[in-house]
């Protein structure tokens, strides 16, 4: 299995019980394969936060996959923690999908906030890819 693709110590201990292995078996195999590097669990949330990062998800939903993946607080936090800048990354996801024109109208702000949260951003995130820190010019107000 691990020929094929990088796995969590979680994710294969389950695949190989679904398999029908005994809990001893299983346990015997992982610490062979952790003790010879080939199963890693800090390895695999690596591969795993560049991989989502690339699809534009957030920290939280990034936390939510290692947590399925059975890594959860410390191993999960440091992982994150030597992630991308997810301020970046929500402004780069919100031009990409929405254009660089911040919308200045409720309705399309809020569009756009659900969008960021729905991906994973948090709100100061958000609230910052939605100032147009990215370095675009917002025209200034008509004065009437």
């Amino acid at each position: 299995m691990l020929a094929r693709r990088e796995y969590s110590s979680g994710d294969l201990t389950a695949a190989l019980l679904r398999k029908g292995y005994t809990p001893e078996a299983v346990s015997a195999a992982l610490g062979l394969l952790q003790s010879e590097r080939m199963l890693d669990d800090s390895r695999y949330a690596e591969s795993l936060i560049r991989t989502l990062t690339r699809r534009g998800q957030g920290a939280q939903r990034i936390r939510q996959a290692l947590t399925r993946a059975g890594i959860q607080g410390e191993g999960a936090e440091a992982a994150l923690a030597i992630g991308p800048d997810f301020v970046a990354l929500a402004e780069d996801v919100r031009r990409r999908k929405f254009g660089a024109a911040i919308p200045r109208d409720w309705p399309g702000k809020a569009r756009q906030m659900r969008f960021l949260q729905y991906r994973g951003f948090s709100s100061e995130q958000i609230s910052s890819a939605l100032k147009g820190s990215g370095g675009e010019e917002e025209p200034g107000d008509p004065q009437d």
